[in-house]
């Protein structure tokens, strides 16, 4: 039995070292990673259970991505293996300022992208789970993708399951238009809400002077128990100011800003969302979860990988008070 559940595809992520564009490169970093596999890991690795709902080939990349999951202790038991299908895979090319990191897909008709409803046993799954926890990413992938998230959607509500949304905009999947109708009627069933000024603007046409103001909107708007919004300040590819606010409809929540040497800024969203889901779902505590949510996402920029492998003692000690130097 685990607390929290996540859906979605994970990939293998591809990387030119030493900044090299995907032109000159003669080798490539692998690294695995899918927004909905960094909470599950995010939130094991701080101590909460979870498993991980997918749809992977059976052979040896679908394999590693399987394998790398488990090994971060997350419950892969209710993955599907296709004998005959392949693995997403990405591109990341890290940039320096003035020229963006990019990313190139490479996951049209992956395995993932062929689930329909019906192959998921949806009440099994959730059977004692806290929540179900899902992005905008997966209903971008195919029609039946995002009708298998209506599906997981209906069945969470009906066993009176918690729903965690984390908006996530990827512009290179689809256009603003097909994300706002097909995310917009599914809004109804979240009861969290994960989300930024521009993804909340791009999907659901909601702006607000603030954040603070802009929470107000989407409780207003939506039957949400919370909305979050994280951010980030500054124009370098490699520095940031990154922190995040929440709201209820009783109370507003803020936490500290963190200054961010950025070694690899991709998962940072996911990160907060892990820690925040940690915080709020365990103990019931919106201050604790964004305060989780904002240091596990700043420590998340301190190592490569889509994955945080950071520690809930780590999480604390930084809470505390940075230390800057070596830990001895």
């Amino acid at each position: 039995m685990v607390d929290l559940v996540t859906f979605g595809e994970a990939m293998l992520r591809l990387s030119p070292p030493d900044f090299k564009r995907l032109e000159q490169t003669t080798s490539l970093d692998i690294n695995i990673g899918g927004a909905e596999l960094n909470v599950a890991v995010g939130v094991s690795r701080l101590g909460m259970p979870s498993a991980w709902v997918s749809k992977l080939p059976d052979n040896p990349l679908g394999r590693m991505i399987g394998n790398k999951a488990r090994e971060l202790g997350v419950d892969i038991s209710h993955v599907l293996w296709e004998k005959d299908g392949r693995a997403g895979l990405y591109f990341l090319e890290f940039g320096a300022t003035p020229r963006a990191s990019s990313v190139l897909y490479d996951r049209t008709a992956s395995s993932f992208s062929t689930i329909q409803p019906g192959e998921l046993d949806w009440g099994k799954i959730l059977d004692g789970a806290r929540c179900l926890h899902l992005t905008g990413i997966t209903p971008a992938l195919s029609p039946s993708a995002a009708e298998t998230t209506r599906e997981a959607l209906q069945k969470a509500r009906a066993m009176r399951c918690q729903v965690s949304l984390d908006l996530n905009y990827r512009a290179k999947l689809w256009s603003p238009e097909a994300a706002r109708e097909t995310l917009e009627p599914l809004m109804d069933f979240v009861d969290i809400l994960i989300t930024t000024q521009g993804d909340t603007r791009t999907i659901l046409d909601l702006e607000a002077d603030s954040d603070l103001d802009l929470a107000g909107v989407l409780l207003d708007r939506f039957p949400l128990e919370v909305a979050a919004l994280s951010f980030r300040e500054g124009d370098s590819v490699w520095k940031c100011r990154w922190s995040a606010m929440a709201r209820t409809p009783e109370a507003t929540y803020s936490t500290r800003m963190y200054d961010v040497d950025i070694v690899d800024q991709v998962g940072r969203g996911d990160s907060f969302a892990a820690g925040f889901l940690y915080g709020y779902l365990g103990a019931g505590d919106v201050q604790r979860g964004l305060d989780f949510g904002a240091a596990f996402a700043a420590l998340k920029h301190s190592f490569p990988g889509d994955f945080n492998w950071c520690t809930r003692d780590e999480v604390e000690a930084l809470l505390a008070g940075p230390r800057p130097g070596v830990s001895r």
